[in-house]
C-alpha cells in the first residue's frame, strides 16, 4: 500500500548556532559551497541528495549520526578532509574493527553490501557526521 510520503524528497537539516562559522567549516574543512541561502539558511547539494543548515537557538546532541555521506573510495576521501585540517572522532565499538581513524562495520543493508566501513567527525557546530562505504 502506497504511503503519502513514498514519493517525497526527504532533506536533512542540521542545526547551526554561527551561520557563517558553519559556512566556513563546509567550505573550507569539506569543500562544499551552499547553492542557495536564505535568512538563517544555507542549502548544500551533494549528488541527487541535500541538506540544510539552518539558524537554532537550540544544539546538536551530537551522540549518533545526524548525516552521512556514502562514497566510492574511503580512503581517498579520508585522506583528502584530513589534508584539509579535518580532525576524525576516535571510534572504540566493541566487535568492530577500527584501524586508525576507520571503523569496519560487519553488517549492511543486503542492496548495499556485505558490511560498512565508516569514519566520524563533528562539524563546528557539534553535528555529528559520518563518511561510509559499502564493502562487497
Amino acid at each position: 500500500m502506497a504511503g503519502p510520503l513514498d514519493t517525497a524528497h526527504a532533506i536533512t537539516k542540521l542545526p547551526v548556532q554561527d551561520l557563517d562559522r558553519a559556512r566556513r567549516f563546509y567550505r573550507d574543512r569539506l569543500g562544499l559551497e551552499a547553492v542557495e541561502e536564505r535568512e538563517g539558511g544555507l542549502r548544500y547539494v551533494c549528488g541527487t541528495t541535500e541538506f540544510h543548515l539552518f539558524l537554532s537557538s537550540g544544539s546538536a546532541s551530537g551522540t549518533s549520526t545526524q548525516i552521512g555521506f556514502e562514497v566510492d573510495d574511503l580512503d581517498r576521501v579520508v585522506a583528502e578532509l584530513r589534508a584539509r585540517g579535518l580532525r576524525f572522532e576516535a571510534v572504540d565499538v566493541p566487535h568492530f574493527n577500527v584501524e586508525g581513524d576507520i571503523v569496519t562495520v560487519p553488517g549492511n543493508y543486503p542492496s548495499k553490501g556485505r558490511g560498512e566501513r565508516g569514519a566520524f567527525f563533528r562539524d563546528s557546530e557539534g553535528n555529528l557526521l559520518a563518511l561510509g562505504q559499502a564493502t562487497p
